[in-house]
């Protein structure tokens, strides 16, 4: 029992050796590793081309790398505007009646497991636990394990103040290996006893039956379905602009991107919390990288890989939205430093990824993945460039936009602005945010700061691949 007195589950030492049994059995496609070295040698290949080009035929490498640039945005763009068709076309989640919520008898309920991984959030677990009583679930049939850091005291403090319910357990996450959420998650998941398992973050508010939905959900499919993701959603998306941008973003993410991958049948970014499980099945998977600071997005493409499937239910969790600056870019580098991690690690095996998810599906992996992080890098570059050609008329311009390139870039610029801006007032409407869409306008500032987090995150990367940058909650009521 630590030092303060707070009564915790015992941590074995299979649970120990569970928490990193992925990269240990699968190392290949583990972010343990940055790149491995078939991956250094391409990168080094491919930049002493470039240089070599540069050196000797300038204008020749900047025109193909810039159609190369251009083309795989293009791609990209056409993909996400298809994948919001896709959504907008038809209801793509799955639905759920009140009769049906309330036909099933308490009695055939499973055990059900929330894990809580916690991190500096003292001021959050008082709102934890009134969100875990207000859940319409049997209390006798749940199982809440808070995963605690060994090195936060502070938290472990606050929790030992409360009266926690028989169902609410604690345990303390040994301070070995990188101190990260999945890890957090893989302790959870060797301790968890119930047919299913959900992750929720401290500050969620999840709907009260959205664990007897995800039961119906899972009902309702076939075995390969193994995880169903609930949306997100912020109850403070009106603090700020900040706020308010963010909240367009997610409604963008999850009514009209992940219901179309969802549909396509294409690895699907998991959220970083409301992703339901079966639990035998997540744990014949080794649970999360420990090592990827994007587990969500990495262990959605894994289920894609290993044949099983994601599917989006129609049920919301309602967190908080970061509202500092600071922390928004901190948060935003983390996970564009996961989809990174993400995308090396399994673009080790080009070949295997493909042959495992088809071709359709592989290229759902390349923009949605490794398209979104070089579409946040190279973004400021083109609105640079876009500036000092009205400011300066370069002549050099015209060598490297020939009229092919510059209908390619003007495509991009004007149709897929537009087309991302109209996503966001089309994502508020549907989310009932009338009074969102004006700041919609705005987004491509939001898009600016975005692509400050992926640069951040990529230079992270090269120097600290497994740092977890804290978000900082509890800012909502200040």
């Amino acid at each position: 029992m630590p030092a303060d007195g707070l009564k915790t589950l015992e941590v074995t030492r299979e649970a120990r050796e569970f928490m990193f049994a992925f990269p240990r059995r699968h190392p290949g496609v583990s972010a343990m590793r940055v790149v491995n070295g078939l991956q250094v040698g391409v990168l080094l290949g491919a930049f002493g081309v470039v240089v070599a080009g540069l050196a000797f035929r300038l204008g020749a490498t900047l025109l193909v790398l810039n159609g190369t640039l251009l083309a795989f945005y293009l791609v990209t763009v056409a993909f996400k505007a298809y994948l919001m068709d896709l959504s907008v076309g038809a209801a793509r989640e799955m639905a759920f009646t009140r009769d049906e919520i309330a036909g099933l008898p308490d009695a055939a309920l499973p055990v059900y497991t929330i894990l809580v991984p916690l991190y500096h959030e003292r001021e959050s677990v008082e709102g934890l636990l009134d969100a875990l009583r207000a859940l319409d679930y049997p209390k006798d049939r749940l199982e809440v394990i808070w995963l605690l850091e060994e090195d936060d005291a502070e938290t472990r403090h606050a929790v030992s103040l409360l009266s926690l319910p028989r169902y609410v357990r604690v345990a303390v996450v040994p301070d070995v290996g990188p101190r990260t959420k999945p890890k957090a998650c893989n302790l959870g998941l060797a301790l968890a006893h119930g047919e299913f398992l959900v992750i929720y973050d401290a500050e969620d508010r999840p709907e009260p039956d959205q664990l007897k939905k995800a039961v119906l959900g899972f009902q309702r499919n076939e075995p390969d379905v193994i995880c169903l993701q609930a949306k997100l959603d912020f109850y403070n998306a009106r603090q700020n602009l900040l706020t308010r941008w963010f909240a367009t973003d997610y409604a963008v993410w999850f009514d009209l991107f992940l219901p179309g991958l969802d549909h396509l049948g294409g690895p699907v970014p998991l959220g970083g919390t409301s992703n339901h499980f079966r639990t035998c099945e997540l744990r014949a998977l080794l649970g999360w990288d420990p090592y990827n600071v994007t587990e969500d997005c990495e262990l959605g493409v894994r289920l894609a890989l290993a044949g099983k499937r994601t599917r989006i239910i129609d049920s919301t969790t309602h967190e908080e939205a970061c509202s500092a600056l600071g922390y928004w870019v901190r948060q935003r580098s983390r996970w564009t430093k996961g989809y990174l991690q993400t995308y090396l690690a399994h673009q080790r095996r080009p070949f295997a990824l493909v042959h495992a998810l088809g071709l359709r599906r592989a290229l759902s992996f390349q923009v949605m993945i490794g398209g979104t992080f070089v579409c946040l890098l190279i973004n400021p570059l083109y609105w640079t460039l876009t500036a000092l050609w009205f400011v300066f008329r370069w002549k050099a311009f015209a060598e490297l936009f020939p009229f092919p390139l510059i209908l390619w870039g003007l495509l991009c610029l004007f149709l897929g602005n537009f087309a991302f801006v109209y996503a966001a007032m089309l994502a508020s409407c549907k989310r009932g945010f009338h009074d969102l869409v004006k700041y919609c306008l705005l987004v491509p500032v939001y898009w600016c700061i975005t692509s400050v987090g992926a640069w951040r995150g990529l230079v992270q990367l090269l120097l600290r691949p497994s740092h977890w940058d804290k978000t900082r909650h509890g800012l909502a009521g200040r």
